[in-house]
């Protein structure tokens, strides 16, 4: 299994926990299409069931890393061209001719650009796999007209087998920046979270967790709000119809008493399932 992000350790237990209940998670449309262009549209909807809906209408174009290489010139007085840069040069020489090319490598980018009902536009670019391997970059831009406001956010993403890294910069606000690590190994799972303020010069945020995953079950101790709320959840796949999953949930500054949730759910055929789910208090 691949190594999840910090906010994913738990992820088995609180999707069964939460998703599909009509009143307790909000309601979500979403249809897609692609043009023959390669041009993406996605057009979403959400309502919270509490008369607010938001919605957003998106583009996405992605541009394919390109270039030409050649193996074999003639003639050529240096080594062979180093394709891990998007720029490079080699000398040439012919009799009674001396030439420089220069090769450039496209990189690759993704374009997504939205329209909320908020009246926001948003753009996002990505570039994946080309400063670094398993390294992904995303900027974010927001703007908004009425207000003549802007936004901007940087994100990088950084995966390997048994490590998976995040860091996310709010470049106007703060600036501020969180990062949160996930180290892997055979199945057991630790990471750590933190926020920082730039401004202040001060540690805004922190949490931790440690769990274990496998295909068939799943389990998770977390440690978030400046380790002041703590939960432990189990998630077991028994079958491929019957998923069942459990979150115990003690907030140190709020009382003695823990939170109690557990959940299941039974596919009925391909194409339905029925989910049940009981919350509780349980004496510390």
């Amino acid at each position: 299994m691949s190594i999840p992000a910090f906010s994913d350790i738990a992820k088995s237990s609180n999707d069964l926990l939460t998703k599909d209940f009509y009143h307790t998670a909000a309601s979500n449309l979403e249809i897609k299409s692609k043009a023959p262009n390669g041009v993406s549209f996605n057009v979403k909807g959400k309502s919270t069931h509490d008369s607010n809906t938001a919605g957003s209408i998106e583009a996405k174009y992605k541009d394919d890393p390109s270039g030409i290489f050649f193996n074999h010139l003639l003639f050529l007085i240096r080594s062979p061209l180093d394709r891990s840069s998007n720029i490079s040069s080699q000398a040439l020489i012919r009799p009674g001719q001396a030439s420089l090319l220069m090769f450039y490598r496209r990189a690759g980018l993704t374009l997504t650009q939205a329209w909320t009902t908020a009246n926001v536009l948003d753009t996002k670019i990505e570039v994946e796999n080309q400063l670094a391997k398993g390294l992904k970059a995303e900027l974010l831009t927001q703007y908004l007209p009425k207000s003549n406001t802007y936004g901007a956010k940087t994100n990088l993403y950084f995966k390997q087998p048994n490590f998976h890294g995040r860091a996310f910069f709010d470049l106007f606000k703060g600036p501020t920046a969180t990062i949160d690590a996930v180290l892997g190994h055979e199945g057991f799972l630790v990471g750590a979270e933190a926020g920082y303020d730039v401004q202040k010069a001060a540690i805004t945020r922190y949490s931790a967790a440690v769990g274990y995953a496998v295909p068939q079950y799943s389990a998770a101790i977390t440690a978030t709000n400046n380790l002041s709320v703590f939960a432990a959840s189990y998630y077991h796949k028994v079958n491929s119809d019957v998923e069942a999953g459990a979150k115990a949930t003690w907030d140190s500054k709020a009382g003695d008493k823990v939170g109690l949730e557990v959940a299941s759910k039974w596919r009925l055929d391909p194409t339905s399932f029925a989910k049940a789910r009981r919350p509780t208090l349980w004496p510390a």
